[in-house]
């Protein structure tokens, strides 16, 4: 998409795209999905996610079904800005996991003219807003919300349940450590574990 300014020159125009939703729900798959087709499209495309996040490889963004796209792992938001150059497209997966400078990058890129696709969990395991995740919405241009399905009762799920009992806001894991629940059963779940 492009613009043009006042003086006659053409003008990138950049945006934000929000990929969100509980675990399990295709965030990641989307996020590869968009950048994929952007590489075809031959624009210049730079990957990031946070250097915490090791499940399934150090230096590869992979969803849950084990598409994988080469990314660069980063320890802060900041980082981003220096590591993108002349780039048309920037992707940054497991966004919950970085500090709110992530809002400050991502507008900044955008104003730029960058394409900024940012994919993550918008609440955490006790189903609160998580990280820069819900700031982001609120700026984006475009805004998806991806479901998973309720493990409990097949109904479209929007929470990430915990099964441990760990406290930490930050926990990684998989289906051995989260489940996907619907609105209904998540409340049923959290009234259960109030009462151990």
């Amino acid at each position: 998409m492009f613009l043009e300014n006042r003086i006659g020159n053409i003008k990138r125009s950049g945006w934000i795209e929000v990929v969100c939703g509980s675990m399990f729900s295709g965030k990641t798959e989307e996020l590869i999905r968009r950048l994929k087709r952007a590489k075809f499209a031959k624009q210049k495309v730079e990957i990031f996610k946070p250097q915490i996040d090791i499940r399934y490889s150090e230096e590869e963004v992979v969803s849950h079904d084990s598409n994988a796209i080469i990314s660069t792992p980063v320890s802060t938001a900041a980082n981003i800005l220096l590591l993108t150059g002349d780039v048309d497209v920037v992707g940054i997966d497991e966004a919950q996991f970085f500090d709110n400078g992530l809002i400050e990058v991502c507008n900044t890129l955008a104003n730029n003219g960058v394409r900024v696709i940012v994919a993550g969990l918008d609440m955490d395991f006790k189903g609160k807003p998580f990280g820069p995740i819900p700031a982001l919405m609120s700026t984006a241009e475009y805004v998806t919300k991806v479901h998973a399905i309720c493990v409990h009762c097949g109904n479209l799920a929007q929470f990430s349940h915990r099964l441990s009992a760990n406290e930490k806001l930050v926990v990684l894991g998989e289906k051995d450590i989260y489940e996907p629940l619907c609105r209904s059963c998540f409340n049923e779940a959290i009234l259960k574990s109030e009462a151990k």
